[in-house]
């Protein structure tokens, strides 16, 4: 299902995370969407938007950097981290954004 995350009035964050993956699954759907099932679950989380080709890319929206910390340091997604450092990812690239302006159009 495509859609946009519903995000507040800013200020918010986001986390944009960038990633070239490996060639083999090993794993990496069924952990992707209990990551994305966890994640919601978290004090803080605002929505989360993602798209993949060549390059993925996951923006997820968060309430406030103690939420991104948190979400971080949680037991389940360290355990995810690893994974991806070891087997999952080629290459990806984390950022971390204040959201201080938004606006949407819809027909």
């Amino acid at each position: 299902m495509l859609e946009i995350a519903k995000t507040p009035q800013p200020s918010y964050y986001a986390v944009i995370f960038s990633s070239v993956r490996t060639e083999s699954d090993n794993g990496y759907g069924a952990m992707a969407t209990r990551m994305n099932e966890l994640a919601r679950q978290q004090n803080g989380f605002l929505g989360i938007e993602s798209a993949r080709e060549n390059l993925g890319i996951t923006v997820s929206y968060w309430k406030d950097l103690d939420s991104i910390r948190a979400w971080h340091a949680h037991f389940e997604h360290k355990l995810a981290q690893e994974k991806g450092y070891q087997i999952w990812y080629q290459s990806f690239t984390v950022r971390i954004c204040k959201v201080e302006r938004d606006y949407e159009f819809e027909k």
